[in-house]
């Protein structure tokens, strides 16, 4: 609990000193994001796909979102696991859901090797989402969610086991920790937030 309240307050200080300099013009159209939104974040990441986006483009989806890297042999891989499990077990009309996987590796995790893990993983519907960016970003967005992280070896890295549900205007609303947990609560938020959209 106390990383989730770490998290939303650092969010909330990265907020602040980003709304002295947004525009009236840069408000949304439709329903207003808080100041809690992730889509405040200014920066930017690169897809599996090579694309460029910010948190913003996906802006109107219940986002689960959990931080990997590739190369992981250890607790990657069951992370994974539990975010297939997860999506497996939403009923099939869900809408607006994306799962979100980012890489605590950039340099390792090239839009390329994204790309080829989708496909080993069998990952590669529209409702996944694989990104990467700058260390300085990376290291921004895990404070976001509260993930702790450190490179034990060349290779290797320490971190948090976390999957983070997001709303339909980017708040944090639930977060599942541990690996091979009973998603059940993780399932329902996301129904629920589905629901709203």
């Amino acid at each position: 609990m106390k990383k989730i309240i770490l998290g939303l307050a650092l969010l909330l200080m990265i907020f602040q000193s980003c709304d002295s300099n947004k525009k009236a013009s840069d408000a949304p159209k439709s329903k207003s994001i808080s100041d809690l939104s992730i889509y405040h974040l200014p920066s930017k990441w690169t897809n599996q796909d090579g694309k460029d986006i910010q948190m913003k483009n996906m802006k109107g989806k219940v986002l689960v979102m959990v931080m990997i890297y590739t190369s992981c042999k250890s607790a990657c891989p069951r992370l994974v696991a539990d975010m297939r499990n997860i999506e497996s077990r939403l009923p099939k009309d869900t809408k607006n859901v994306e799962f979100v996987l980012i890489s605590i590796d950039p340099k390792v995790d090239t839009p390329e090797r994204l790309k080829a893990f989708a496909k080993e993983n069998q990952m590669e519907g529209d409702q996944w989402t694989f990104l990467r960016s700058s260390e300085d970003n990376t290291r921004e967005f895990a404070a976001v969610l509260a993930v702790n992280y450190k490179k034990i070896s060349p290779m290797d890295f320490s971190h948090s086991n976390i999957i983070s549900v997001f709303n339909n205007v980017g708040e944090l609303t639930y977060q599942q920790e541990g690996l091979n947990v009973n998603a059940d609560e993780t399932v329902q938020k996301i129904i629920e937030e589905a629901q709203k959209s």
